[in-house]
């Protein structure tokens, strides 16, 4: 069984663990249990009731958050001239394709988005085995495979993320920073929620929002209500 450090068992004295809190309430109390010596990251995690062994019920898209996410985000784009100047000029921190195929090749993965246009595909492609543990594999449903970089660029650093349900049915994301005022924190999870909400597969039946869980970094999860989520 994991074993809690102290510091962890202290925060769980700030709330009770067991109970489910309203929607603000819930990011006051992360915030206040954010007490690493760094800015956390403030976390949501939503149990969906899809199956997403079944094609028809995965859950994926993306959504721009209104206050971004508070960190830095390292963009390539694999492309060829002239457009690696139109990414690079958009504010992309690398761009290129024969050069940087060779160094993902290589290993080299240190980037956090990866967006490509359609014509280099079929090599990009052959990177899967490298790309795709790591979740750098463009996808035209992310909007990660474009012929308009520019703008996948500036969509990406504003903020843009990606969510999709896991194998167990869960959604995790991060959503900006436990710093963030409660107010862009809110505005931000609300971005997310909404996403999710219209993301639902038609063939997914019964409650689809299970559950709802919020946290930092380096502290424990609140459960929130999802009905609080419409008074925020």
């Amino acid at each position: 069984m994991k074993k809690h450090g102290k510091r962890y068992r202290q925060l769980l004295k700030n709330y009770d663990p067991k109970a489910i809190y309203p929607f603000r309430e819930a990011i006051e109390i992360v915030k206040k249990n954010a007490t690493a010596k760094f800015d956390e990251s403030f976390e949501v995690a939503m149990r969906l009731g899809v199956d997403p062994r079944k094609a028809d019920q995965l859950v994926r898209g993306t959504v721009t958050l209104p206050h971004g996410t508070g960190r830095q985000v390292r963009v390539l784009v694999l492309c060829k001239s002239p457009r690696d100047q139109e990414a690079l000029d958009a504010g992309a921190d690398y761009a290129g394709f024969e050069e940087y195929i060779e160094k993902i090749k290589g290993g080299w993965t240190d980037v956090d988005v990866i967006i490509a246009t359609p014509d280099v595909m079929g090599e990009v492609g052959k990177l899967g085995k490298i790309l795709g543990p790591r979740g750098l594999m463009p996808n035209p449903k992310s909007g990660t495979v474009t012929t308009d970089v520019a703008k996948a660029v500036r969509e990406v650093k504003a903020g843009k993320i990606e969510y999709r349900v896991d194998k167990t049915g869960n959604v995790h994301a991060s959503i900006g920073k436990c710093s963030f005022s409660v107010d862009q924190l809110a505005e931000n999870i609300q971005a997310l929620y909404q996403s999710i909400v219209k993301a639902k597969p038609a063939s997914a039946k019964g409650r689809y929002i299970k559950s709802i869980h919020f946290s930092s970094t380096m502290g424990p999860s609140v459960e929130v209500s999802e009905s609080s989520f419409q008074n925020a």
